[in-house]
């Protein structure tokens, strides 16, 4: 029993002095197409080396993916996708996509905190979340 939460203080210790140690250093996909042609666009493939297609490093670990049409988002033609890393977040600190005007332009932008999120299938992971999962399993098999 002292074993075991032993291991669970030094765990905790770590996750909450240590939060580099379970986040990594964080990275956004950076690209800008336009057109149906273009290597940033829905659907994203970002498993192939692709030319115009960087991960960059984000001090920030908040990433954008901005979709700006000329037709109302009726085509592709027009449709100018974007993905980068942002140098804040939003002042809420909520991920989400809404409708927005940049330089009186109408997108549809979304926000992502974690590495490479701003991919198409974004999925939020909360990785204290699955630390602590893990050490309450090893708990569990003490």
């Amino acid at each position: 029993m002292y074993v075991k939460c032993s291991v669970l203080v030094i765990f905790s210790i770590l996750l909450t002095h240590f939060p580099h140690f379970t986040q990594g250093q964080r990275r956004c996909y950076s690209c800008r197409s336009r057109g149906g042609e273009g290597t940033c666009k829905d659907p994203f493939g970002s498993s192939k080396v692709q030319i115009g297609l960087n991960t960059d490093i984000c001090d920030s670990g908040w990433c954008t993916k901005m979709i700006e049409a000329e037709d109302a988002f009726k085509d592709d033609y027009g449709t100018a996708t974007e993905r980068r890393c942002l140098q804040n977040g939003p002042p809420d600190n909520e991920e989400r996509c809404a409708y927005t005007i940049v330089q009186r332009k109408k997108v549809y932008m979304c926000f992502c905190k974690g590495d490479l999120c701003n991919n198409s299938n974004h999925i939020l992971v909360n990785s204290n979340l699955v630390l602590m999962a893990i050490a309450y399993s090893l708990y569990k098999l003490w």
